[in-house]
């Protein structure tokens, strides 16, 4: 299945990209088996998206918790947490 990803902030920064649209490998298929698939990557993305670094991700726009379900077609952001001031 294939998903659209999207990278905001610093993450963006990071990872040197905005987006990309990624094919989910057999077993990815939550927002939190995802975001662990692209740490793996290694480098930059591992630093950006370790487990314990807070990074919040939504899920078609709707905010998404870790075990929230992947379908084909989805549109998963991932950015920093938001200050104010």
């Amino acid at each position: 299945m294939k998903v659209k990803l999207l990278y905001f902030a610093a993450l963006r920064e990071q990872l040197g990209t905005g987006g990309e649209e990624l094919e989910l490998p057999q077993g990815v298929a939550t927002v939190g088996a995802l975001r662990a698939h692209l740490a793996a990557r290694g480098g930059a993305w591992q630093a950006a998206l370790a487990e314990g670094r807070l990074v919040r991700t939504a899920l078609n726009q709707d905010m998404a918790k870790p075990g929230a379900p992947l379908r084909g077609g989805d549109e998963v952001a991932f950015f920093p947490p938001v200050t104010g001031g």
